[in-house]
């Protein structure tokens, strides 16, 4: 059983892809491959610095992934063109896990599953959703300003959208336990599940 998990930024997708872990999902987070693997690789930062020359990098030479992100999100096709580079290699990443644990039930976190059309990658797609007004609340209490935070939500399908093409959709404005009971009912209708 593979599932996608997706949602606005702020909704809990992060919370909800934990509670599949409870049930025995594999977890895949596809933000922190694309951090921890996809722009560490030196083939990436190689076509980076090419790109933006130091303009992303810090004075030590690392990826500054906030000027990164600053560059991208303030244009559409910079985001594009980073998608189109680390894209192909996250797809790959995930062919490989798998292929490693083929009779595994895996829980991918994906932000942009809609808006990338992946959803021929997933048995179901389940989209996490809460109000816009937490949503905010959400994303200034880690630190995004709202302009910053409504910059890149709009980069992104409306969440009413997503809520549409999803298999399943589960309310996030509750507690986490209220949101853990969604996701063990869920779970139990599953085939295979009890």
């Amino acid at each position: 059983m593979i599932l996608g998990v997706t949602g606005g930024m702020g909704c809990g997708k992060s919370t909800a892809a934990k509670g599949f872990e409870l049930h025995g999902f594999q977890r895949v987070d596809a933000d922190a491959q694309i951090r921890e693997l996809i722009l560490t690789a030196p083939e990436v930062l190689a076509q980076l610095r090419a790109r933006y020359g130091p303009t992303v990098f810090s004075a030590e030479g690392m990826l500054d992934r906030a000027a990164l992100a600053a560059r991208v999100f303030a244009q559409v096709a910079e985001r594009q063109w980073l998608e189109q580079l680390t894209h192909p290699l996250l797809f790959a990443e995930w062919r490989r896990l798998l292929a490693k644990q083929p009779e595994a039930d895996w829980v991918f976190e994906v932000p942009l599953l809609f808006e990338q059309s992946l959803e021929n990658w997933f048995d179901f797609t389940v989209c996490v959703a809460c109000s816009p007004q937490l949503q905010l609340v959400r994303l200034e209490q880690r630190g995004l300003s709202r302009e910053l935070a409504g910059q890149r939500i709009s980069q992104q399908l409306p969440l009413a959208r997503k809520i549409e093409l999803a298999d399943r959709v589960m309310w996030n404005d509750g507690s986490a336990a209220f949101l853990q009971v969604q996701i063990d009912t869920f779970v139990a209708s599953l085939p295979g599940r009890r």
